[in-house]
């Protein structure tokens, strides 16, 4: 049995009220108490949203916000892992990440229960559309579609746009993964609707669980839109076991039992009748 959380959390402090370093902490510090919740109520792996300690920046193309990158494993994974070791909680901690100068990511690192730094994602699919100008900010993943043995389970990560390619899925799900979290950010409107279908599906068709996140409110002065929250935990079926409201910061927290990838994967053989040899298609540049 796992219990996890995942934390939706609004900006409490953003452009303009402040300096992009004073932004960053006070959206840390925002999140500490539920970190905290988190690790009274015993929650044994926790994900935070995407790019958790800024606001979503990517409606602009402001080049000052490229100081907000830092190393990963750096200063805020660091911190991060002080309470996953007190309170024996594996963490996805997605940051800004700065691999050098002009080498910049969409990244989550993942921190172990007694605090050891596991590694990272690097999100690969990189949105460029209006008002998501994110291959000004990221370059694209380089580090594939890794699936990180933790104390509690194997975990991997997938970060927002990533949910729209079924293909990213399946390889996570056939490098072992149990539980795949994608830390998001997305407003209300067009893609809304696919927000509960793609995730469970990813799931039904991979046979893990799914932790999916979204940030909440709207934010200036990008006014991109409101951030519609509902995060959700969703099954091996396919089925939403938890989820969250719409409009506010929550912790949420949900109880699964891992033995149920078994059972559904004894009931739906999709990985043993896959056709590998008959994908040249979807390889093709």
């Amino acid at each position: 049995m796992i219990k996890s959380g995942l934390i939706q959390m609004s900006l409490p402090m953003t452009e303009g009220e402040g300096t992009i370093a004073e932004i960053m902490q006070a959206m840390e510090a925002k999140h500490i108490p539920l970190i905290e919740e988190a690790g009274r109520k015993g929650v044994q792996i926790l994900c935070l949203q995407e790019i958790f300690n800024t606001p979503y920046f990517c409606p602009g193309q402001d080049k000052n916000w490229y100081a907000s990158a830092e190393a990963v494993p750096g200063p805020t994974t660091d911190r991060m892992a002080e309470y996953a070791k007190k309170y024996n909680m594996v963490m996805i901690v997605p940051v800004y990440e700065r691999e050098a100068a002009g080498f910049l990511y969409n990244t989550a690192a993942v921190i172990d229960a007694d605090g050891t730094y596991l590694g990272k994602y690097r999100k690969n699919h990189i949105p460029h559309t209006t008002g998501f100008w994110e291959k000004f900010f990221f370059k694209p993943g380089n580090l594939g579609y890794p699936v990180f043995q933790t104390k509690y389970a194997k975990v991997g990560v997938y970060i927002c746009y990533d949910r729209h390619f079924p293909d990213g899925a399946r390889v996570l799900g056939l490098n072992g993964a149990e539980i795949v979290y994608n830390p998001s950010a997305t407003v209300a409107g067009l893609s809304q609707y696919l927000w509960k279908l793609e995730q469970p599906a990813h799931a039904a068709a991979n046979g893990y669980f799914m932790g999916c996140i979204n940030r909440v409110g709207e934010e200036k002065p990008w006014n991109l839109g409101r951030f519609y929250g509902t995060s959700y935990f969703v099954d091996p079926r396919g089925q939403i076991i938890a989820q969250a409201d719409e409009y506010n910061d929550e912790l949420l927290i949900a109880d699964f039992d891992l033995d149920m990838i078994e059972e559904v994967r004894n009931t739906w053989q999709f990985f043993r009748d896959r056709r590998p040899e008959t994908y040249e298609k979807l390889v093709e540049l």
